[in-house]
């Protein structure tokens, strides 16, 4: 068996169905992949062959895109829900997860909505949920790989984030890695580093490589979250 052929998959996550790619031993610690906004499964390309040496691999796609169904509604409580519903779906009791910038937010719902059912936390350049100065995106031309209702609707709730949000992140019980992209990348760092101090077992490492950690410095990323997700707890 090739465990590192992806196979291309649907699940019924309850409100809507995802998209999702798996690979990796099917035995093997279950890990997610939550991609940017606007991004999809195939982003993970640079390295998920170094987790699938290791894990499961199921790298989703959230509702609004690629082949994940655009329902017209959205907000990120739903699609927090939905990955939870995708791991209930698939008998997924306990994951690792790790989240890129929108899919960092939802990762960190998702482990302070159910903190018993994430073990190990990696947040890739995103920043704590504080309010910030709102922005009007302009539509790209032409086609998309994604609603862009969806964008309109994020970037709402991400200017002004749920109050709750930032009080919940001390429910977090996950071992957390936070990784900074330095300052090239356009999240304000400071933020990142706040958000690795709000999680009770946090802690902060940068790889200057701007927002894309994982596709910049695909090694780099790699070599600093493999040790990080296979460590044995102290508790």
């Amino acid at each position: 068996m090739d465990v590192n052929r992806e196979d291309h998959r649907m699940v019924d996550a309850g409100a809507v169905r995802l998209a999702y790619r798996v690979s990796g031993a099917p035995d093997a610690r279950p890990l997610l992949l939550l991609h940017a906004l606007g991004e999809g499964a195939a982003d993970w390309a640079g390295v998920v062959e170094a987790f699938t040496a290791h894990r499961r691999v199921y790298a989703v796609e959230l509702r609004g895109h690629g082949r994940s169904e655009w329902p017209g509604e959205y907000s990120l409580d739903s699609m927090r829900d939905d990955v939870l519903g995708l791991m209930d779906a698939l008998g997924l009791d306990q994951v690792d997860v790790i989240g890129h910038s929108l899919g960092g937010l939802v990762a960190y719902l998702v482990a302070s909505e159910r903190p018993e059912r994430v073990r190990r936390l990696v947040l890739e350049d995103v920043g704590v949920p504080l309010p910030r100065e709102p922005g009007v995106p302009a539509r790209p031309e032409g086609d998309l790989p994604f609603d862009w209702e969806m964008v309109l609707a994020v970037r709402e709730q991400i200017d002004t984030p749920d109050p709750r949000w930032l009080e919940r992140l001390g429910r977090i019980t996950a071992r957390t890695l936070v990784v900074a992209g330095g300052p090239a990348s356009h999240i304000p760092q400071e933020r990142v580093a706040e958000l690795a101090r709000r999680i009770p077992d946090g802690r902060l490492v940068t790889i200057p490589a701007g927002h894309l950690v994982h596709a910049a410095e695909p090694e780099a990323f790699a070599e600093a979250v493999l040790p990080f997700l296979r460590a044995e707890s102290p508790r």
